[in-house]
């Protein structure tokens, strides 16, 4: 599809945006615990517990807490290209994946496809010292959220990443993250991928790649005859 849309016209930029997005499996999970102590195994036996993120409470005396919050399910890993707005690579993982160690896989195979992939947007998720390395080593810009350790440590190795976020297209280039969030809430609110339709790894990486390839139609005809696909009916497809 990438390489049919490129052939059309499309125009792919040189910034891909990396990030995941989770999938609920669909088990009850208080009887699925019920069930296992009563001997039966997991309705799903290849979803995972998960952290989705983290928000602040304050107790009754006005202190802040910090809470995770969890799911039990998948993920997809997905990289997009900037400027067509489409999905190039996606990965489907169990919901414990540890999001840095997909960066790498999939920009590779985004440079597989002939991309000219020139740098790569992600959040503090992909902060990895691999995935600076890898980069390095590939000649694309990084552009990783980094994590406050890096820059306020108190070493000389707090120089080079203060360089990296002086470079003027390093926050240029995170500034668009945005647009794969939004393709994942379109993802979820219009396709369906907040909730998993099938049970185990195999039929979740099914129903990812049919809503990639979804997403990928509805802004290919965006791209090509300027028509903006919206509504139930158009969201449906």
């Amino acid at each position: 599809m990438i390489a049919d849309a490129r052939e059309a016209g499309i125009t792919f930029g040189s910034l891909q945006l990396v990030d995941s997005t989770h999938s609920i499996a669909d088990v009850n999970t208080a009887k699925d615990d019920q069930d296992k102590e009563e001997g039966d195994g997991p309705r799903d036996p290849d979803a995972r517990w998960g952290c989705k993120g983290s928000y602040h409470v304050t107790d009754e005396e006005g202190r802040q807490h910090t809470r995770r919050q969890y799911f039990y399910g998948y993920k997809a890993h997905v990289s997009m290209n900037s400027t067509a707005q489409m999905i190039t690579s996606l990965i489907p993982s169990a919901g414990n994946a540890y999001d840095g160690h997909y960066l790498t896989k999939l920009i590779a195979k985004d440079l597989e496809q002939g991309l000219p992939v020139g740098s790569c947007a992600a959040d503090r998720g992909y902060d990895d010292t691999e995935n600076h390395y890898w980069l390095e080593q590939h000649g694309i810009q990084n552009a990783i959220h980094l994590n406050r350790h890096r820059t306020h440590k108190k070493d000389g190795n707090r120089e080079v990443w203060v360089a990296l976020k002086a470079e003027p297209w390093y926050f240029a280039s995170l500034s668009q993250r945005y647009q794969i969030e939004r393709k994942f809430g379109e993802a979820k609110k219009h396709h369906g991928l907040a909730r998993c339709r099938y049970l185990g790894w195999e039929r979740y990486g099914v129903q990812a790649y049919l809503t990639a390839i979804a997403l990928n139609l509805k802004q290919l005809i965006r791209g090509l005859t300027g028509v903006s696909l919206r509504g139930p009916t158009l969201n449906s497809i």
